[in-house]
């Protein structure tokens, strides 16, 4: 399950980055949860098929990432950005009220 998570999150960043028919199989694994056999059967191929076609695709994700790191690099600044956000959550006074909005403004927009 885990691997399937995290293959979600690489074809999020990476995804138009594939062909036609590894998005179309990837999203069917990654985004709608379909099985290996549930996607076999809709597209009319061998499970077999999908699941080379579908760990095929994860390792190219896999690659982009190794070579482009953007995941990596989301991941670490919304926690730095939650981290601020923590520590000016007690602090006193307007500028630091503001200082929150907007960090939970920049959070907000980078879940979406």
């Amino acid at each position: 399950m885990e691997d399937r998570i995290e293959t979600g999150w690489l074809f999020d960043f990476y995804g138009p980055l594939l062909t036609e028919r590894q998005r179309k199989l990837l999203s069917l694994y990654c985004e709608e949860d379909f099985s290996l056999s549930e996607i076999a059967a809709q597209e009319g191929i061998s499970r077999q098929g999908v699941y080379d076609a579908v760990h095929r695709g994860a390792r190219q994700l896999e690659a982009y990432e190794e070579q482009l790191g953007l995941l990596e690099r989301y991941r670490r600044l919304t926690q730095g950005l939650g981290e601020c956000l923590e520590i000016l959550r007690d602090a006193p006074g307007e500028q630091a009220r503001r200082a929150r909005a907007r960090l939970q403004q920049l959070l907000s927009q980078e879940e979406e």
